[in-house]
């Protein structure tokens, strides 16, 4: 049985050797053996750079079929490398680059008019991911050899570069892959480090529980630089041999949706903010209107309109959907309510970075309605408590997708795990007596009441997010009291010609209304209305902290 996922890989080039693999959408395309070949031609740039194995190489860019191509000619060639998130600032590309001690930056051509090489002092390469060209070398000399590197190419394989020639090492399985910073601060800055074994185990466990192969074929949507874009929408989709089509940035959902009439994907990875808009535009609209509610009241037409919901929703995913895979964030109740109700086939997985990033999961026929699945192959997970299926405490982890820990930074390290080895993921939690994982929100998000009560602000939010005219809120303590900052829904509020004194009555009764569904010490003091969309990470969560 296959261990690496550079095996996986590797396997799957020569099986569909002249098969489209990864294509940048509505622009070009490149087949398994054609990166492969591309792997090779980077591979004997390394070699003229006297690139080492462990040494590091830095990758920034939207997400394309090259960043692919870069990303595995360096980690199948036993280098290091560092994925860097294309929205992060300048100057923290920068401080990141040279934190990571990079030698080498793959970089598109829009952030390199934004960086300033001389600021990354280790760097001795720099090349487009566009076009694959040399920006900026230390070594004169290297540019002169690298306009030759077609005729290298020709002298190592005179009679050309095929499937046989692909030798990729799978005998490091506990040697560091990647470094993936888990934000753009420039202070002490998180990498967390991962070995070929931590990303080899999450491909693993998705061949053998999810099986996908050729002709199967996916839209990514969510960033390589990020470990669950990386590990489900790139590594695990290329140990199949199915094809990628990448869409650059973050979708509209018009974009979207066209790009998934016309791909047909067997699968959609996404995360809740993506799935909420959906319902809450084309969903709820339909079933809140009275005539529909009626129906619904009749068991036997509400099962016929609920089939002709699914088949709706499955229609407008590209109609060959067999799993909608959601991560990153716990999803609105109400939206999950109704997905069950039409039975969609989604399951609600749960990861972090520092696990490569899968934790839990759980196939849609079996997954239980409100939880994260159950823990994954080869690793463990239990809950700080004395009662973890009644108490909450926090979820702790361990096993092979565990990280080694954070880059030169062994402070963080430490905090990170406990004594007797196993990873504080900072969530809170209890997991059932079937082993299926229920997530209450983050520890560093609980607030304790003026009693001790312990307060899940994601709880409130829940089921503030159902008010009307509400996106998306977050709950925070102030001065002791319970506030709730509420990003509305605009375009509603526009078509309805509401002033901000009306806009500011509705919030008023939402608040009232959502106080008659919580105990008396979790209700909230005062709604404040934000007038921008709240900034999130790219997971699509809320940056909490910038609003307390």
């Amino acid at each position: 049985m296959k261990t690496h996922y550079l095996e996986y890989i590797r396997d799957s080039m020569v099986k569909a050797w002249d098969s489209p693999a990864m294509t940048n959408y509505k622009k070009n395309s490149y087949t398994y053996g054609q990166i492969a070949k591309n792997i090779a031609g980077y591979h004997i740039l390394f070699e003229i750079l006297g690139l080492k194995k462990g040494d590091k190489v830095a990758l920034c860019g939207p997400n394309s079929a090259e960043w692919g191509i870069a990303f595995l000619g360096v980690t199948s060639y036993g280098a290091v490398a560092v994925p860097l998130l294309n929205d992060f600032l300048p100057d923290s590309i920068m401080s990141l680059t040279d934190h990571s001690e990079a030698r080498v930056l793959f970089i598109s051509n829009e952030l390199l008019s934004k960086v300033d090489i001389s600021s990354m002092p280790l760097l001795e390469l720099v090349v487009s991911l566009e076009d694959s060209q040399i920006v900026f070398s230390k070594q004169p000399q290297l540019v002169e050899e690298f306009k030759n590197l077609e005729q290298l190419f020709k002298q190592r394989y005179p009679d050309g570069f095929g499937p046989e020639h692909i030798d990729y090492p799978i005998d490091n399985l506990d040697e560091l892959a990647l470094i993936n910073y888990t934000s753009g601060t420039t202070s002490a800055p998180k990498g967390v480090m991962l070995t070929n074994r931590n990303i080899s185990s999450n491909i693993q466990f998705g061949q053998s529980e999810i099986p996908n192969g050729p002709g199967d074929t996916l839209v990514s949507m969510l960033p390589m630089a990020h470990m669950y874009g990386m590990a489900f929408e790139f590594l695990y989709q290329l140990a199949g041999g199915t094809q990628v089509f990448f869409l650059g940035k973050v979708p509209s959902p018009k974009v979207l949706l066209n790009a998934l009439a016309e791909v047909k994907p067997y699968m959609l990875i996404t995360v809740p903010l993506v799935v909420e808009k959906i319902f809450k535009s084309s969903v709820f609209p339909t079933v809140e209107k009275p005539v529909i509610k009626a129906i619904l009241k009749v068991p036997g037409l509400a099962s016929i309109l609920y089939k002709q919901i699914r088949k709706k929703l499955l229609h407008a995913f590209g109609g060959n959907i067999r799993t909608l895979i959601i991560g990153g964030a716990a999803i609105n109740q109400e939206v999950e309510d109704l997905m069950k109700l039409v039975k969609l086939p989604y399951t609600v997985g749960y990861g972090m970075t520092e696990c490569a990033p899968l934790l839990s999961y759980e196939d849609a026929s079996k997954f239980v309605k409100n939880s994260c699945g159950k823990p994954v192959h080869r690793m463990s997970l239990r809950v700080d408590s004395p009662d973890p299926m009644n108490v909450v405490g926090e979820l702790q982890a361990r096993g092979d997708n565990v990280m080694l820990g954070y880059y030169k930074n062994p402070e963080a390290t430490d905090a990170t795990f406990t004594k007797d080895g196993w990873l504080r993921t900072g969530d809170l939690g209890l997991i059932d007596k079937d082993n299926n994982v229920f997530i209450k929100g983050r520890s560093k998000n609980l607030i304790v009441g003026a009693s001790g009560q312990n307060i899940y602000p994601e709880e409130i939010e829940d089921k503030l997010n159902n008010q009307p005219y509400v996106i998306e809120s977050i709950v925070v303590e102030r001065d002791k009291k319970l506030v709730a900052l509420v990003f509305p829904d605009y375009d509603r509020v526009s078509q309805e010609s509401l002033d901000s004194m009306g806009l500011a009555q509705l919030m008023e009764e939402n608040r009232m209304k959502l106080n008659m569904l919580l105990p008396v010490f979790s209700r909230i003091t005062k709604i404040e209305i934000q007038n921008q969309e709240f900034e999130k990470t790219p997971k699509r969560s809320i940056k909490r902290f910038l609003y307390k």
